[in-house]
């Protein structure tokens, strides 16, 4: 049974696990591409661990930055989902926009670990998205995914979900973008809660 949890510091072995390099002086993007910008001070010129230090500190924020799935104890998942608001690359995107100025929540990312996949992982980590975003106040819940038209998509470029993963979830195209994802289009999905 795969249980959902936030990704709180007391979590961070987890989250590292999920996310990190062994070696936390290898460069890794520590799901902070779309938060930060790369001319943010805490991360340019600095050393990789500096991506995990960051990630670590947002971990013990009030609202934690996505959650986790476990099968068991072992973590076998991750979630990015946060306000957009927190999402730097996505408040500034020219190809992602804005749908109107509702306040909302967006799914930005997924990794689930080699073994665990297409059995369901994602979509018991986008289900309690909604249900993190939703505790936290949100109204409405946004994703970016690419739009594979039935293909599969590589796993590198799979990091954003699929436009079948989220309808089946609840979620309806709200706008095209001119976002690419594993060469294949990227709609702007909703879900109001």
């Amino acid at each position: 049974m795969i249980t959902i949890a936030p990704a709180t510091q007391e979590r961070w072995e987890d989250v590292r696990t999920i996310l990190g390099p062994q070696s936390l002086d290898t460069p890794s993007c520590w799901c902070l591409s779309m938060r930060v910008s790369s001319g943010d001070p805490r991360v340019k010129g600095q050393p990789p661990r500096a991506r995990a230090e960051l990630l670590r500190d947002l971990c013990g924020e009030a609202i934690p930055p996505g959650v986790l799935a476990y099968d068991g104890d072992r973590v076998i998942g991750w979630c990015s989902v946060s306000p957009r608001s927190s999402y730097h690359r996505l408040v500034r995107s020219r190809v992602i926009p804005h749908v109107d100025d509702q306040p909302v929540w967006s799914v930005v990312c997924f990794v689930v670990r080699a073994g665990h996949r297409r059995q369901g992982v994602a979509g018991e980590l986008l289900d309690g998205a909604v249900e993190f975003a939703r505790s936290h106040g949100a109204t409405i819940v946004e994703g970016y995914p690419a739009d594979t038209g039935g293909d599969r998509i590589d796993v590198a470029s799979a990091y954003v979900g699929t436009l079948s993963l989220f309808e089946r979830h609840g979620f309806a195209i709200a706008s095209e973008t001119t976002s690419k994802g594993g060469g294949k289009p990227r709609v702007l999905v909703r879900r109001a809660l």
